[in-house]
């Protein structure tokens, strides 16, 4: 089983908290369910995943909250505005709270210029096309930042799907083993792939960092300074491209 750091964070406080009222030591295996949740599944792309006979929880928060994509957008939308009225010199668009509080560490970033970009890639960059900023940072993790790279715009995962060939390639080309390259181009995920480059993780990371730069600049069409920033799961910085 997966699961992001701040929803374990969050499991181990609550059993944490019962285990103090009860002077017990809190030393308990943990199993998670869904109702009904292999039934679901199977109405899922899950399968193709690997993910199998169950659900996938995503997030890193462990708090869902729901929204609209047009909602979401113009919120985007707004916020370069916001950006542009102040005369901001840089502003940073996150992927996740994870990435975005990463990249605001980096660059030592105002709340106002951090931009809550989720999947919705194009929403950003086409705005910025016509409406212009000095510097922009894509900040996300590998996964998404690798779809961006594909030339993906919309990084749901309906609607769009890292291509794992094309990593394995990368991966190929940052000097990994002919074996390593024969399990990647196995993989499932991109994570996974990530997971079997081992030192050439850093060289992989950096080249989609700079295929996601590629397809940014191309959208913006010039005229910004664009850099793109790859961070994993704890907030590490594992790959850059751009000044």
């Amino acid at each position: 089983p997966a699961i992001n750091p701040a929803p374990r964070r969050m499991i181990e406080a609550e059993i944490g908290a019962i285990a103090a009222r009860h002077g017990a030591p809190g030393d308990v295996d943990i199993t998670l369910s869904i109702p009904g949740g292999e039934d679901m599944a199977a109405k899922t792309a899950n399968g193709r995943l690997g993910i199998l006979g169950g659900l996938s929880v995503l997030g890193t928060t462990g708090i869902v909250k729901p929204y609209s994509c047009s909602s979401w957008i113009c919120s985007i939308h707004s916020g370069i505005d916001v950006a542009r009225a102040e005369g901001f010199p840089h502003i940073a668009a996150a992927t996740g709270s994870t990435s975005e509080r990463a990249v605001q560490d980096m660059y030592g970033l105002i709340e106002a210029a951090l931009i809550d970009m989720g999947d919705f890639a194009g929403g950003v960059l086409k705005y910025l096309r016509r409406n212009p900023v000095p510097w922009l940072t894509l900040a996300g993790g590998f996964a998404k930042l690798a779809k961006l790279g594909d030339g993906h715009l919309d990084l749901h995962s309906a609607r769009s799907r890292v291509d794992i060939k094309v990593l394995a390639g990368l991966l190929q080309a940052a000097g990994g083993a002919p074996d390593m390259v024969a399990k990647a181009e196995a993989a499932v995920s991109a994570g996974e792939v990530l997971m079997l480059a081992g030192k050439a993780a850093p060289a992989l990371a950096d080249a989609v960092a700079n295929r996601a730069l590629a397809v940014a600049l191309k959208t913006v069409g010039g005229g910004i300074k664009i850099d793109v920033a790859v961070f994993d799961r704890t907030g590490k910085l594992i790959g850059h491209a751009g000044p």
